[in-house]
Order: C-alpha cells, then sequence, then structure tokens
C-alpha cells in the first residue's frame, strides 16, 4: 500500500489562469471536500480551493468528467479511515478524462492541450473530484478518440484493477479458462473484455439483468447466481479466477473450481479494514500475516496461488487498456451523468443502489 503525505488543501478567495511547459499557474479551483467522514451530506463543493504547484513529473488535468467508484463512496463513509483521517480534508475521485492545462518540467509523454483519460492510485489524497485534477505521467495517457470524455472517466480504475489481477498475477495466455465471480461490476465487466480479448474462455456469474450484457461482451456462459446453483450450472476447472464479490462463500466456490496451479484474486483484501481497526501500525502487519497465512493454506490444501488485488499505476497497462478501448473491444457504460454541483445526489443515488451501474460526474 502506497501511504500518503499529507497536502494542504486551503481556502482562498481569488483565481487566476495562466500555465506553460514547466509549471501550473493555477492558483484555485472547485473541488469536493470531504471534511468528515459520514453519509452524501457531508461532501462539499468549495469554489476556490488551492491548486499545489507541479512536481516535475506531475501533469494538471483540466477536468471534463470523473466517475465514482465504490472506493469512493466507501472513503466518504470511513473506509481507510486509519490512513486518510489525519490528512482531512480529502479530495474524492479516482478516475478522470479531460485536457491535459500543464506539465511538470520531466514530463515528455503528453503536452498542453492534449486530451488524456487515467487514474490516480488508490491512496491519494487529491483526488479527481475538481476542475484541475494532478496526476503523475505514469498514470494518464492519450484518451481514446472514439471516446467521449464522459465514457472515457468510467474505463480506467475499473480496467487497471481488472488488468492487474487478470494480466500482472495471473498471467493470463490464449486459450485459458477464466471465472470472473460477479461480472456485472466495472471491474467484472472489464475483466471480461480484457480476458476475451486475450483469447480466453471466459465464464462469469452475476445477476440476471446482466446475463445478456456479459454475453455481448464475450462470456461463454454467464449465470444468474439468484436463481440458479452456480456449482452445478457451471462446468469444469478454471486457470484463474477473480472474485469481486469476496464474501467467504464465493471464496469457497472459487478456489473450488480452479486448476492445480491456478490463480484464486480478489478484490476484498483485509488491509484497509484491520488498518482502520487497530491502525496502522499493526493493522498492516496483521493484514500481511492473514493474507499470508491464506496463501500457505491453500497452496498445500488445493495446490493453487491466492492474492488479494488492488488497482496499481501501470502505464504499459493503461496503453494497453487504451489500445483495447480504440480497438472496440473494451467499454465500460455509464448509467446516468451528474453535474459536479450535484455530487451529494449522485452519492446518494449510488448507496440507495438507485442506479447498477456506472455514474459520471461532469464538469462545465
Amino acid at each position: 500500500m502506497r501511504i500518503p503525505t499529507r497536502i494542504a488543501i486551503t481556502l482562498t478567495h481569488s483565481a487566476s489562469a495562466a500555465s506553460n511547459h514547466n509549471r501550473s499557474c493555477y492558483s484555485t479551483c472547485r473541488a469536493v471536500l470531504v471534511p468528515s467522514f459520514g453519509g452524501p451530506e457531508v461532501l462539499q463543493l468549495h469554489p476556490n480551493v488551492q491548486v499545489p504547484p507541479l512536481k516535475p513529473n506531475e501533469v494538471l488535468v483540466r477536468s471534463r468528467a470523473v466517475s465514482i467508484n465504490p472506493l469512493d463512496t466507501r472513503m466518504r463513509s470511513g473506509y481507510g479511515r486509519s490512513l486518510f483521517e489525519p490528512l482531512l480534508p480529502i479530495i474524492l475521485g479516482r478516475d478522470v478524462s479531460g485536457e491535459v492545462a500543464a506539465v511538470g518540467a520531466s514530463v515528455r509523454s503528453v503536452s498542453i492541450g492534449q486530451e488524456v483519460f487515467g487514474a490516480l492510485h488508490p491512496t491519494a489524497v487529491r483526488g479527481t473530484y475538481t476542475d484541475y485534477a494532478i496526476l503523475p505521467e505514469d498514470e494518464i495517457t492519450p484518451k481514446p478518440s472514439s471516446l467521449s470524455h464522459v465514457e472515457a472517466s468510467a474505463i480506467p480504475f475499473a480496467a487497471l484493477t481488472a488488468w492487474r489481477a487478470l494480466k500482472s498475477t495471473a498471467r493470463i495466455t490464449e486459450g485459458q479458462r477464466i471465472l470472473v465471480v460477479g461480472g456485472g461490476g466495472a471491474v467484472g465487466f472489464a475483466a471480461i473484455q480484457i480476458a476475451v480479448a486475450t483469447g480466453c474462455h471466459v465464464a462469469t456469474t452475476c445477476g440476471g439483468q446482466s446475463i445478456e450484457r456479459l454475453s455481448a461482451a464475450g462470456a461463454e456462459q454467464a449465470v444468474d447466481y439468484i436463481t440458479e446453483d452456480v456449482e452445478v450450472a457451471i462446468k469444469g476447472k478454471f486457470d484463474a479466477v477473480l472474485d469481486t464479490i469476496g464474501v467467504p462463500e464465493t471464496e469457497r466456490m472459487g478456489i473450488n473450481f480452479l486448476k492445480q496451479g491456478g490463480h484464486y484474486m480478489t478484490l476484498q483484501g483485509e488491509a484497509a479494514s484491520l488498518a482502520d481497526r487497530f491502525g496502522l501500525a499493526i493493522g498492516l502487519p496483521a493484514a500481511k500475516v492473514a493474507e499470508l497465512q491464506k496463501q500457505i493454506r491453500y497452496r498445500y490444501s488445493h495446490g493453487i496461488d491466492y492474492s488479494w488485488t488492488y488497482m496499481r499505476a501501470d502505464i504499459e497497462g493503461l496503453i494497453e487498456i487504451r489500445k483495447l478501448c480504440e480497438a472496440g473491444k473494451l467499454k465500460i457504460p455509464v448509467d446516468k451523468t451528474y453535474p459536479i454541483t450535484q455530487v451529494r445526489e449522485a452519492h446518494e443515488a449510488k448507496d440507495k443502489k438507485l442506479i447498477p451501474g456506472k455514474v459520471v460526474l461532469e464538469l462545465d
């Protein structure tokens, strides 16, 4: 886990806008702040929040669209408290699509005015719910020209999470069998498309309303976990299982579906929850021990590899994701958009599960 450093988020009463290739002269902008943990009502859209100076490897992005990820609503509610509470207020948001407004002195891969998209790592304190987001150069890439900013903003964080599991951890190859537990969410849906593009045979579990969409994305079998017995409906063994649900029952099922030497990967690692419970000094080492114990247990009992998987910055992966988008092989549908001024309403809709799919905030 990357440990963030404290940043200064101070309010001012003036704004300026100018930039050059080596530094940002944008002084203030709008941003959604989280001054304390709680429900959607804690979100505060401030008109004049300081834009920090750019480091040499950083890029200032004029945000046009930012998507809401489950991590955003969980962080707002206090997930990762041990890490983020001393740093409040924080700015939520990981995904962004927009234009380059300024670049640090060492940045060479993008230029001012270029349309880009990307995602911040999970522990970033200054997120993307702001007119001007700051990302390291290795966390953005040119936006696929075939996608709008709204469409592009829905992709990077979810796709990079899936990419890390399937490509970096399991190292999937053509012809392998892959099971995605919970394919209806953004990470699961991205994983299906990445695996299909690799030439794998994909099965998935999902709600009945998602079966048609996942089958159209290339899943050879999509099983409604509510109306069917998954362990009866799905036949054979798999080379890798990505479990986006991560409860004990899906863990048991996923591991039993694996071949010898297969990979089980869950999104529901315990690092943040244990750190929140016991503090960073005790919680993070305890999480390492907990993961290691499971790795040893399943290696000896089932002959498989077990791992918690998280999104990590991966510029090579992001470039490949862009190529898949450009080829029409990867897309995450957006169910609804809100203006950034209605961020509370957007979070409330996600909390109440009124909108099952992706929600995107637009910044004019």
